[in-house]
């Protein structure tokens, strides 16, 4: 196993990629030595293309509850009753400040989230629209956000006013999605993340583990995303929440999550690899190895329906770990 997981290694910090075949074998990993290899090699590769920086970043919910789509795992969906607190769109001025508050404590990089299949109220896109005009003056800090799906016009109303990196998760492979979606199609994912590819984003995507897929389908998802050529990827791992149809799904083993990590990191070396929701709650105590396992970035403070770490423990990690968060001033879109 050490020679295979070196000879990948070896491939990969010369440029080149590894198969669907190696990365299946590299998930089949079960015992804990081979798993802790597998980490160091990925730290390594996470060194040679990352370096020691690692990217945070934050969110608001903008608008939260009432979602019409029926995504099993989601406690804003209007299908199951979730105890969530649900409002409309908040106003500019709270997102301005929600960014001020998000470079307050480490983010260099903000997100716009709103639940819905997408924007259809022009009173709604143009205030977001404001708010990401408006921000520079206020904060240095990146401007993102995740609408739903798009259309070339919002694109280019988005990009008109400012907005530089768009997120919309492919959530799972497309072989699974079926089973956690069918409201709208995996198609209609794809066909946005193109729009904003096109359109000139750079683009955040990624999904959430623990859903019920298996190895297989984790690597349909993670080799869907290196044809599409996302730019960030994050991962999330399933926080059950009650009154969905998942609250009762067992949860990923830590080292498992660690391997997860290690996968993608060998299968997109050059990318953002971002740990995301459920790290808190599924990782326990082994969470600072996310970063050793390949991750380099992640999102800080309280997530769309559930809390976060204290920030400064966060960054006392990252310190801990001999790394160093992102700062705006340092780094392009």
């Amino acid at each position: 196993m050490l020679k295979f997981l070196y000879g990948l290694t070896d491939r990969v910090l010369g440029g080149g990629e590894i198969t669907f075949e190696e990365a299946s074998r590299l998930m089949e990993i079960t015992k804990q030595r081979d798993i802790v290899s597998l980490i160091s090699l990925t730290n390594t590769i996470r060194e040679e293309f990352k370096g020691s920086v690692i990217d945070l970043c934050a969110i608001i919910n903008a608008k939260s509850g009432r979602c019409s789509e029926d995504c099993a795992f989601c406690s804003q969906s209007a299908h199951y009753l979730t105890d969530i607190e649900r409002y409309p769109l908040v106003t500019e001025g709270k997102i301005v400040e929600s960014a001020k508050e998000a470079s307050n404590i480490g983010a260099n990089r903000f997100g716009i989230v709103v639940s819905g299949e997408n924007i259809k109220d022009p009173g709604e896109l143009k205030s977001i629209c404001t708010a990401i005009e408006n921000m520079p003056s206020r904060v240095a800090i990146g401007r993102c956000a995740s609408l739903g799906t798009l259309t070339r016009e919002t694109a280019r109303d988005l990009k008109k006013a400012g907005l530089e990196r768009y997120h919309h998760n492919l959530e799972t492979s497309e072989s699974f999605f079926p089973k956690i979606c069918t409201t709208h199609s995996y198609k209609e994912r794809v066909n946005t993340i193109k729009i904003a590819k096109e359109e000139g984003f750079r683009v955040c995507c990624g999904g959430i583990f623990g859903l019920g897929e298996t190895p297989e389908q984790r690597l349909e998802f993670a080799f869907t995303l290196k044809e599409l050529e996302v730019d960030s990827i994050p991962l999330n791992f399933l926080n059950p929440i009650p009154g969905t149809p998942l609250e009762n799904a067992p949860p990923i083993p830590p080292m498992e999550i660690l391997k997860i990590i290690a996968v993608f990191r060998f299968i997109h070396p050059t990318k953002d690899i971002r740990v995301c929701g459920g790290r808190q709650r599924n990782l326990r105590g082994i969470q600072p190895l996310m970063y050793l396992a390949g991750a380099n970035a992640a999102m800080i403070g309280n997530y769309l329906t559930t809390s976060g770490s204290n920030p400064k423990e966060d960054l006392q990690l990252i310190e801990d770990l001999m790394l160093v968060p992102k700062c705006r001033t340092d780094q392009s879109v």
